[in-house]
């Protein structure tokens, strides 16, 4: 007898994957918002609610459109992401208090662990192309 392989797709759960981690992140923007989840020694002139309104409202709007399944729009996400990222850690690298508050942590925690489920949601799903 020959044994099939049996190929599963991984592109549901990587998609609810990034979806809860977009999420996450916006709740945890919304917390910040709220002073609940603290940010270090930031003052509250530092930190307009605003800005942090905004990003968690970002964060909400990318998970959902996650769920359009459309690849630019996970690239996009992708580089958004990294830039924030990349601007967050050059704006307080001097200020390891608020780099390891815990608003700091949670955020950028799950906003790695997000660009970790979007390459590997990019690579699944241009895999599955070339096999079709």
């Amino acid at each position: 007898m020959i044994a099939l392989e049996q190929q599963t797709d991984s592109r549901p759960r990587l998609i609810w994957l990034s979806v809860v981690l977009a999420l996450l992140v916006a709740e945890a923007y919304t917390l910040i918002g709220l002073n609940i989840l603290g940010v270090g020694d930031l003052p509250s002139a530092e930190r307009p609610a605003a800005v942090v309104y905004a990003a968690a409202g970002c964060y909400l709007l990318g998970g959902l459109l996650i769920l359009l399944r459309r690849r630019w729009l996970w690239v996009a996400g992708l580089l958004i992401n990294t830039l924030v990222m990349w601007i967050f850690f050059r704006a307080y690298a001097a200020r390891p208090a608020v780099l390891f508050s815990s608003g700091g942590l949670i955020t950028k925690a799950a906003q790695i662990m997000l660009e970790l489920s979007l390459i590997a949601l990019i690579i699944a799903d241009r895999r599955s192309a070339r096999r079709a």
